[in-house]
């Protein structure tokens, strides 16, 4: 029988929470790789119903065949070659992959490597979020915080789009928290929020005036004032410094070693994700470091 104390201890330890938040991190990605998918089809298909309503357009005379329901629930997962619906012994975050030597069971067609890494990407990142702030209310909402940044840096890369479903919501979210004085305060918070939005808005359309050309987009607008709304605006000169030095890095990287054309926009919401993710984390010490640094 486990001693009152020695359970104590056992709760307190920070390798058993990062652990549990890896496991619980294993499930998300494995959701995170539904909304990742199915969210972008679904904003489409409502953007074209509201399209053919205003202009008095049948539908149907746009597609080839009718579609069957789509949200973040049904129709359960299938094989997009065979359309073999996968079975739940098949759907296991990782293992059912490697079980599956990595093909549909039923056709063989090769599974893509984007799902077991966005599940094993965010375990990680929700072990290290665990680990970091221990068994504390700001450890569950710091996962929400992670797992939001991971569902929108992924479709940004593969749509070049940020959500407002997921990103108004979270914003909202991190105001309300600053309530309880959860990351930051109602003020900075505030101020953050109005701030994020501002900064990059100013970006964008001065450098519009100067190019004739669009930098960026609203989302990545809207992900600075979430970042700004839950961290307050203190962090917000690190996450745009951090964002736009590995932007600068990877797309010239980019360029020279995978002869990507420079014309071809690049998605600056993961870049943004990311040093928000630091500064959740870090911002702190970062913030300490670089006023040390100038002697502020």
């Amino acid at each position: 029988m486990m001693q009152p104390f020695e359970l104590g201890i056992l709760l307190n330890s920070p390798g058993l929470i990062a652990a549990l938040a890896g496991v619980i991190g294993l499930l998300v990605g494995s959701f995170l790789n539904v909304v990742i998918y199915r969210l972008p089809v679904m904003m489409q298909r409502s953007w074209r119903n509201e399209c053919t309503e205003y202009l008095q357009i049948s539908p149907e005379g746009f597609l080839q065949a009718k579609e069957e329901p789509l949200n973040l629930v049904l129709p359960l997962s299938r094989c997009p070659e065979c359309n073999t619906p996968i079975k739940p012994y098949q759907n296991i975050p990782v293992i059912s992959y490697l079980f599956l030597k990595g093909k549909c069971a039923s056709c063989g067609s090769p599974i893509s490597l984007r799902y077991p890494f966005v599940e094993i990407f965010t375990a990680v990142t929700s072990a290290i979020v665990a680990w970091h702030f221990g068994y504390t209310p700001e450890t569950g909402f710091a996962l929400v915080l992670t797992w939001t940044l991971i569902a929108l840096s992924f479709i940004d890369i593969d749509h070049q789009l940020l959500p407002d479903a997921i990103s108004l919501p979270v914003l909202w979210l991190g105001l309300f928290l600053s309530l309880f004085a959860v990351f930051t305060d109602s003020h900075a918070s505030i101020i953050g929020a109005i701030a994020g939005y501002t900064m990059l808005w100013m970006v964008y359309h001065l450098f519009k005036l100067v190019t004739g050309k669009e930098g960026m987009g609203y989302g990545d607008f809207k992900l600075l004032a979430l970042l700004g709304a839950w961290l307050g605006w203190q962090f917000l000169p690190v996450i745009i410094l951090l964002s736009s030095l590995v932007g600068t890095v990877i797309g010239i990287a980019m360029i020279i070693f995978v002869n990507r054309d420079y014309r071809i926009p690049i998605p600056f919401g993961p870049y943004l994700a990311a040093a928000g993710w630091i500064a959740l984390l870090w911002g702190n010490e970062i913030n300490q470091l670089y006023l040390s640094a100038t002697g502020l």
